[in-house]
């Protein structure tokens, strides 16, 4: 992605190179995606039916949460605006007073996203405002290292050289301690004036070389593992992620065009690795594609994700668990950052303080957004025991507050997850507001249930009009027969 980005952005006019190892392994479980996706492809210049089919990708109206708030209880986080307003004050105010009087229709049955992935149907939406179709946005699941693949051969055709190697050491200049050169296992030796760690969770240059260090945020997110694997294609190919909770995690299933991607996310100090990939493999939808692999991980962020002239992108920056499909997006904000921060060679400090403010805020603001879905819920075993009953940062609190005494919502503007995000997770885990807004009864003009029923009305209608997801894909983006296999 750094590669491709980095190379249509300098338009041939920087020497890029990439270096990687077919030997040592890459993560590769990131399928699910979210919306912002959409638009570094558009920067790349990508068609979208050309990389879904390359991908074996399909299409994500948004996330369904299953046992999360309580076993047996499910939700869903649409991608929408959710719900569409029909005056000054938002529609959920009116929604929260109804619910009081005894109506008990989900909030998510407003939002165009959900109505059409419950029914498995898909399509573009359309940018007439005044349609309930223009209402929605989606995002992708798809094969990571396809992906990886499509974009080196991107890459390569806008001049990146890919150099076949392993670093062995890094070598510091003395006077200021910028990387002045990386030395290969076969002994080559590789200069350059900017150098970007995509290396993983070992941070091989920016750990390794510059000692910049991670935040641990694991007392907040607990879950240190997660093992992973494909199945066979079953029944079922819905326009949307599931997620469902696990006595000591959570487990995700992502459909594709040639396999469904899982995993288990869960806290070894609850769960062995054993029980782990035991509660996998029961409830796969088809045979495993392979033996589950066991991924470590710490959750947290480094403060300095560029030191000098280095710039950790990706795992090397920091970890979130996948919980909200954004590790994908992290890599690709953070590559945008770049691009709009890109040094001269005298490398200013004022550029690296603000790339690391703003990548930082990026990954708090996340993180807080991941601990509301652990810390709001009614489940009973220890490690949700633990996560409902620990102490949270200040900056979660605060919005759990504003929305618990009347129904507000105080997302700031640079975060990721604006307020239809935040509702629909508040709403689910069900944090139920003292109040609503009380312009809601001085606006007694306003037919809220008349409304409420013809917005129901408008999407079901709306919905039936769309392809199923599986014949829009057969349509306009289907994979190849070989990926298909």
């Amino acid at each position: 992605m750094t590669a491709a980005a980095l190379a249509n952005a300098t338009r041939g006019n920087c020497g890029i190179e990439l270096i990687e190892s077919a030997a040592i392994g890459t993560i590769g479980v990131g399928e699910a995606t979210i919306p912002p996706i959409k638009l570094f492809n558009q920067q790349l210049g990508l068609d979208e039916n050309a990389f879904v089919a390359a991908t074996g990708g399909s299409f994500k109206l948004g996330i369904e949460f299953v046992g999360w708030t309580r076993p047996g209880h499910r939700y869903f986080h649409p991608f929408d605006r959710f719900p569409p307003d029909f005056d000054e004050v938002p529609l959920h105010q009116y929604w929260l007073r109804e619910r009081g009087r005894g109506h008990e229709i989900p909030v998510e049955e407003y939002a165009m996203a959900w109505v059409a992935a419950r029914a498995g149907k898909f399509d573009r939406p359309l940018r007439d405002p005044r349609m309930a179709l223009s209402t929605f946005d989606y995002a992708y699941h798809f094969d990571a290292g396809l992906y990886a693949r499509y974009l080196r051969g991107y890459a390569e055709q806008r001049g990146v050289t890919r150099t076949e190697g392993e670093v062995v050491d890094v070598r510091l200049r003395g006077e200021d301690g910028f990387i002045e050169s990386l030395r290969l296992k076969d002994g080559r030796s590789i200069e350059g004036d900017l150098f970007v760690d995509c290396s993983g969770f070992r941070g091989l240059l920016i750990e390794g070389a510059l000692e910049s260090r991670l935040d641990d945020w694991q007392p907040w997110l607990p879950c240190d593992r997660a093992v992973a694997v494909g199945c066979a294609l079953g029944p079922e190919f819905p326009p949307y992620t599931r997620s469902s909770a696990r006595p000591a995690g959570w487990q995700w299933r992502i459909p594709l065009q040639h396999r469904i991607g899982n995993g288990h996310v869960y806290c070894s100090q609850y769960m062995r690795d054993e029980e782990a990939a035991a509660i996998l493999l029961a409830n796969l939808e088809g045979e495993p594609l392979g033996e589950p692999r066991v991924i470590k991980f710490t959750s947290g962020a480094r403060r300095e994700s560029w030191s000098r002239n280095c710039v950790a992108i990706g795992l090397s920056a920091g970890f979130l668990e996948p919980l909200e499909s954004t590790a994908i997006h992290l890599v690709q904000s953070a590559i945008t950052r770049l691009l709009a921060l890109f040094p001269d060679r005298d490398f200013d400090p004022l550029l690296m303080r603000e790339y690391n403010r703003l990548t930082y805020t990026e990954y708090e603001r996340i993180r807080d957004f991941l601990i509301l879905h652990y810390h709001a819920q009614q489940r009973e075993e220890p490690l949700w025991r633990y996560t409902r009953a620990m102490a949270i940062p200040e900056t979660l609190q605060y919005k759990i507050d504003h929305f618990r005494h009347s129904g507000r919502i105080v997302a700031e503007p640079l975060e990721l997850f604006q307020n239809p995000n935040w509702l629909a997770i508040l709403v689910g885990q069900e944090i139920w507001p003292e109040r609503y807004h009380p312009l809601v009864d001085l606006h007694t003009d306003i037919d809220a249930p008349g409304y409420l029923a013809g917005i129901r009305d408008v999407l079901e209608r709306a919905a039936r009009a769309l392809p199923t997801h599986r014949e829009f894909i057969e349509r306009h983006c289907r994979a190849n027969t070989l990926l298909a296999k």
